[in-house]
């Protein structure tokens, strides 16, 4: 139970560092939450108790056997659940005939692949050498380091 205490300690310490994450995210992890879910009482303001309080419920909703603890299991069927929904939203937002099937005209286009191809070949020789490869997955874990650092984050 001590360890079930300090890893809750832990985690509602994330939570207070990173309460603005809350205000983005709702229980899927990408849809937003509004204010008013977030404002339980409904007097205009999102206290830490309220953010907590979320954290609390997301928390009972994955803790399935009501132990106070999450198992690898619990955790991943939250996970799961998570990547269900996100697909069942995909396939809503994006079938556009509604056959029950998603053809690749149908999928949505990357974002941002040409720039991104665009960085990566740096000689403009129009294709990524391996070197090319390997320096942007380079960059990329640099930028993905700092931003862990800037947010709080601990690496090991």
């Amino acid at each position: 139970m001590k360890n079930a205490k300090f890893i809750t300690a832990i985690v509602l310490s994330g939570v207070a560092i990173t309460g603005t994450s809350v205000l983005a995210a709702g229980p899927g992890g990408r849809e937003p939450v509004s204010f008013q879910e977030l404002d339980a009482n409904g007097d205009g303001q999102v206290t830490q108790q309220e953010m907590e309080a979320r954290f609390t419920e997301r928390f009972s909703a994955a803790d399935t056997d009501g132990d106070g603890q999450l198992s690898l299991e619990e955790m991943q069927a939250a996970a799961q659940k998570k990547a269900n929904d996100r697909v069942a939203k995909m396939f809503e937002n994006n079938d556009a005939n509604n056959d029950g099937f998603l053809s690749q005209d149908e999928l949505p286009k990357p974002r941002r692949g040409d720039k991104m191809f665009d960085r990566m070949d740096a000689d403009n020789s129009g294709g990524i050498s391996e070197q090319e490869f390997a320096d942007a997955k380079d960059r990329m874990g640099r930028h993905h380091k700092n931003k862990r650092h800037k947010s709080g984050a601990i690496d090991n």
